[in-house]
């Protein structure tokens, strides 16, 4: 039974919990009645009689119903819910921005505008298909970030606060007073923290969290796919860690992510290590947001590769498991360089895209002169003009098609966020001249993360089935839904190893 239909099954969840099965951490939690205390599925305290659990399908649901978290498995680390889930668009695009913190610096009503509804809409929606009201969810978030940052760093209270998403120190004292039943300062001050096996070093320059994940993880062949595409002054993949200058809402820094390193702590543990520059602290929310789109780190591996297996693909190879479909950093950004990808070498589009970034993106400080670019915004290439395009060496028909799209992107309001329609976008960059099913695919596949997005006219796909053709691929593909885009993935990777065909 796949994880999100076994959340109306008390059996399964029974089963999961006995078993501490890591397939299901994050997709569900348990409240233990006799402590009221809930917790991962993995915990590893003792188990509880069956008849004193209770299930719940988020923690705010939990946390709803006056259960508190557990300060030894602690839940703030549990994975999301995979994409795939069975919660209608609404909410799961609600629950998407909230999660990266969209009720952090906004109402409500913005954020329902936003999505195209009503307040009482979005209220209603998210009721009935997560339990919580929008606001309940939001608190649950800046709660748990604000639990995580307390154990892991030693953040001023006041910055910890503002990180997670608060107003105010006050506000946050009282709600974690009333919805924990803890003093902030009592668990930095307590065992809790220092016995922690998420524990990390204290650096006045940076922060540090772990971000959980569902094993397994094919970490390597993310970052080898990522590092062919790196654009030198933004991004880059070195010694095993990943590296990127952002900025999110003003503030500017750079982010690492890597694994942990043999003989600490973290050793052995289904996480991943992320360090932000102090200057990000303010956006700490959606930063993690990005960066777990990015690794994808919400995906079931086990349950999408036994559908594969079972579904005509073929057995995926051992060294192939836990292979995750890369994300985007910014839809509009990887919609550039896919466009200017068509019909060239990945490391042509690299130099391409490398070009683009020095004569129209923007260099911003970082205390590192290797990583203090930003790609240029929609807004900056319908301004710079098909000419200036042009410039970095391409036909002035490819140069036309980023102009479009930056103009429709700036001016028609057009988005590629994970939360976006897919096939709405999908039939509106078919209307852009220039843009084929290819790349709209692809562009669905990383910038939306759709996990049933499948470029059926790639060249190495069709070769690693035998040389299909277009039209017989896509019609083989039919069974592997829905997620084509992991078999994608998975053949890419039996082709070129490092995935850098693309």
């Amino acid at each position: 039974m796949y994880a999100w239909a076994m959340l109306l099954d008390r059996e399964s969840c029974n089963r999961a919990v006995e078993a501490a099965d890591a397939r299901f951490d994050g997709v569900f939690f348990v409240g233990i009645t006799t402590t009221t205390v809930y917790c991962r599925p993995i915990c590893p305290a003792r188990r509880t009689l069956r008849r004193n659990r209770r299930y719940f399908s988020s923690a705010a649901a939990a946390e709803r119903a006056g259960f508190r978290p557990c300060l030894r498995c602690r839940p703030e680390l549990a994975p999301g819910r995979a994409a795939v889930d069975a919660v209608p668009r609404l909410a799961e695009a609600a629950a998407r921005r909230i999660a990266a913190g969209a009720l952090n610096g906004q109402g409500l009503e913005e954020l329902s505008r936003e999505l195209g509804v009503s307040g009482r809409q979005l209220r209603r929606a998210m009721q009935q298909e997560l339990g919580v009201s929008p606001i309940e969810l939001a608190q649950t978030h800046r709660l748990l970030l604000a639990k995580q940052l307390l154990t892991e760093t030693r953040m001023p209270m006041a910055r910890v606060a503002e990180s997670s998403g608060f107003q105010s120190v006050r506000r946050f004292n009282a709600l974690f007073k009333e919805r924990y039943r803890l003093n902030p300062d009592s668990l930095r001050r307590g065992g809790a923290g220092r016995a922690s096996r998420h524990r990390l070093p204290a650096a006045d320059a940076c922060l540090t969290l772990t971000l959980a994940y569902r094993p397994p993880l094919a970490f390597r062949p993310l970052l080898d796919f990522l590092g062919a595409r790196a654009t030198p002054g933004v991004e880059r993949v070195q010694n095993g860690t990943w590296e990127r200058v952002v900025r999110l809402d003003g503030h500017s820094g750079v982010v690492r992510v890597r694994e942990p390193q043999p003989g600490t702590a973290l050793a052995g543990h289904d996480v991943l290590v992320m360090e932000a520059d102090a200057s990000l602290a303010p956006v700490l929310m959606p930063l993690c947001a990005r960066v777990k789109h990015l690794f994808d780190l919400v995906a079931e591996p086990d349950a999408i590769e036994d559908h594969l297996s079972r579904s005509g693909f073929g057995r995926v190879s051992r060294g192939a498991r836990g292979l995750r479909v890369p994300g985007a950093w910014d839809g509009f950004e990887l919609a550039v360089r896919a466009v200017l990808g068509q019909q060239v070498s990945v490391a042509g589009a690299t130099t391409l895209m490398s070009r683009l970034v020095a004569t129209l993106g923007e260099r911003v400080e970082t205390g590192e002169a290797s990583l203090s670019l930003i790609p240029p915004s929609a807004e900056r290439l319908l301004e710079a003009g098909v000419d200036a395009i042009r410039a970095i060496g391409l036909t002035r028909a490819r140069a036309a098609t980023l102009h479009e799209i930056a103009r429709v992107v700036t001016t028609e309001g057009m988005s590629m966020s994970p939360d976006t329609d897919v096939k709405a976008l999908v039939r509106r960059l078919l209307e852009i001249r220039g843009i084929g099913p290819w790349t709209a695919e692809y562009i669905a596949m990383r910038a939306l993360h759709w996990p049933d997005a499948f470029p059926a006219s790639d060249l190495v796909l069709r070769r690693a089935v035998g040389g299909m053709t277009t039209r017989q691929l896509a019609r083989e593909a039919e069974s592997w839904r829905p997620w084509r885009s992991y078999a994608a993935v998975h053949l890419w990777y039996r082709e070129g190893v490092r995935m850098a065909r693309r």
